[in-house]
């Protein structure tokens, strides 16, 4: 069955990966991201105008989740899944992070997350049929490295973990189901220039994460009837051991 899918950081990275796969099972898709051309672009890429939108738009703003909702519902009649996957993430240590850093965090990660979901939910219930929510964390909430100060973005990230399985609860009634997939080092544009084979020997597989292996977690989630408040690692073994 066609799904309406809305992704929110979907111009780059593990968001337009997750785009891509929906569009190519066949489900309509409702782009997100800040930069109008680069969704433009990756919209033109996807190739199915007839089952894709795009609304340019910072989702730290309640104002965009609720144009996402208005969109996916006179587009395609309603929505069915969100995936939460817009985000920043930067080290800095803890002394030298300002008040404007945290806010940037906060906003981007946290009140993005909880103010797009608070608009889905709303429709869902309105439409009556249960739904589908998967936010991205990251293992590093449960497995920090010394040698990653990024206490600012791990909190709000962490705050995206709570709010995962505090709403599989409240939600459950309505047939609402909420999970997350928590990544650990993916191959992605905010992995920029990092040393992958280092990287790769944090986790037991010994390598870094491909954007596809994240989508197959997303997809699952996203269509698992019998899944609700599970954190998924995404992480290669990373937060079992050490491959060397």
């Amino acid at each position: 069955m066609t799904k309406t899918v809305i992704v929110t950081g979907s111009s780059s990275g593990i968001g337009r990966d997750i785009a891509r796969a929906l569009v190519a099972r066949g489900d309509n898709v409702v782009l997100n991201g800040r930069d109008a051309d680069k969704l433009a672009a990756v919209a033109a890429e996807l190739g199915a105008p007839e089952r894709t939108a795009v609304h340019a738009g910072d989702i730290g703003s309640p104002a965009t989740g609720t144009e996402l909702v208005r969109i996916a519902v006179e587009r395609f009649g309603g929505v069915d899944v969100l995936v939460n996957n817009a985000g920043v993430f930067g080290a800095k240590p803890f002394t030298d992070v300002t008040e404007a850093d945290l806010d940037t965090y906060l906003d981007g990660n946290l009140k993005g997350t909880y103010f797009t979901t608070q608009a889905v939910v709303r429709q869902l219930r309105a439409q009556g049929t249960g739904g589908s929510v998967v936010n991205i964390g990251t293992v590093l909430i449960n497995h920090a490295l010394a040698g990653l100060p990024a206490s600012a973005a791990l909190i709000s990230k962490g705050g995206v973990h709570a709010l995962t399985t505090s709403l599989a609860a409240e939600l459950a009634a309505d047939g609402i189901r909420v999970n997350a997939v928590a990544p650990g080092i993916i191959r992605t544009p905010l992995h920029g220039d990092g040393d992958e084979k280092a990287s790769g020997r944090l986790a037991l597989l010994n390598r870094i994460g491909e954007v596809a292996e994240t989508t197959a977690a997303v997809l699952y989630l996203a269509d698992a009837e019998f899944t609700t408040g599970h954190i998924f690692p995404v992480d290669g073994g990373y937060l079992s051991g050490r491959a060397a």
